[in-house]
């Protein structure tokens, strides 16, 4: 409930792939997770963000600034190999 708090999430949803992703799915669960305290009109204002800009935004800074977002494979996909 501070503007550290939507500065800090800011930053993370534009350098950490892996984390926009979860927020966009589940902003409480994540923003609890990343240790952000953030009220309800804090994420409903960070909702409104277009994922897309967030993303083109990710992907106009250096590699060296963004978290590197790696997907697990299922089982069954490793199975499958």
């Amino acid at each position: 409930m501070s503007q550290q708090a939507v500065e800090r999430a800011l930053g993370k949803l534009v350098t950490d792939e892996g984390f926009r992703e979860e927020f966009f799915r589940n902003p409480g669960f994540a923003s609890v997770r990343a240790g952000l305290e953030l009220s309800r009109e804090e994420l409903d204002a960070l909702l409104r963000i277009s994922r897309r800009a967030l993303a083109t935004l990710a992907a106009s800074l250096g590699d060296r600034i963004c978290r590197l977002h790696v997907v697990a494979k299922s089982a069954r996909e490793e199975q499958s190999r």
